[in-house]
């Protein structure tokens, strides 16, 4: 059964998202069934690779939201403190805002390579922990490496218009299935959950459909794998 999550890796309760759903799959007994996918979603394109309040969060969401400073970080220590309840550490201080398109790129590549999964978690400890500027090839390229992409992956993941599309194209799908925000997951494409569910409340909707799942597909053919030769004989032992 597939799981497709939508996020921005400058979220920070997809983070929370993440962890909230590895606590519900820890508990799945069937979770070895489970086929999870990670999808772009841009929530400000309209951002500046590198914005005015690149290095102080606070200030930068005092000003788009139109609240105080003190406000703001009051707002994020709420954010903080949910975070820790999913085992994260967070620091607002350190991160920097930048536009996530590259990021979202390299995660485009990454998948492209089975990787997709690793990318998220590197990127989103990349930022919500370590402060890493998400708008730098150079830290792009280590990130790349950290999960077992090349420098020529990275690179092609930044400069081939393809990965952009990618991007683009998961946007508009998310969008056309009624996402107004992230985190967006949606189970054998039957079940949707917007925003970041606890993992218990998760868990619930996700022993849902996997019984509606493993019903539909009950009449399957379980096949054993063994040594075979497929057309084109290509033979494997």
């Amino acid at each position: 059964m597939k799981i497709e999550i939508w996020s921005d890796v400058m979220c920070p309760f997809c983070y929370i998202g993440k962890r909230n759903l590895e606590a519900a799959l820890a508990q799945f007994s069937d979770r070895k069934n489970i086929e999870v996918e990670w999808k772009s979603f841009q929530l400000d394109p309209s951002i500046p690779e590198v914005p005015l309040h690149h290095e102080n969060i606070y200030q930068f969401v005092a000003a788009r939201k139109g609240i105080s400073y003190e406000q703001s970080v009051e707002m994020h220590q709420q954010v903080v403190r949910m975070a820790k309840d999913a085992g994260l550490e967070y620091h607002f201080d350190k991160a920097l805002v930048t536009n996530s398109l590259k990021a979202h790129r390299l995660i485009q590549m990454a998948k492209t390579k089975g990787l997709g999964g690793k990318a998220e978690e590197r990127l989103f400890y990349a930022y919500f922990t370590d402060g890493k500027d998400l708008s730098d090839d150079a830290v792009l390229t280590e990130l790349g490496n950290d999960i077992g992409l090349t420098n020529g992956d990275v690179k092609e993941a930044l400069t081939n218009t393809v990965f952009q599309h990618k991007v683009e194209a998961d946007g508009a799908e998310a969008y056309r299935l009624g996402a107004k925000g992230v985190p967006f997951f949606v189970i054998d494409s039957k079940y949707a959950i917007a925003g970041a569910w606890s993992g218990t409340e998760m868990l619930k909707v996700l022993q849902t459909a996997y019984a509606e799942w493993k019903k539909d597909n009950s009449g399957m053919l379980q096949v054993t794998q063994g040594v075979t030769c497929t057309p084109g004989n290509e033979c494997t032992h």
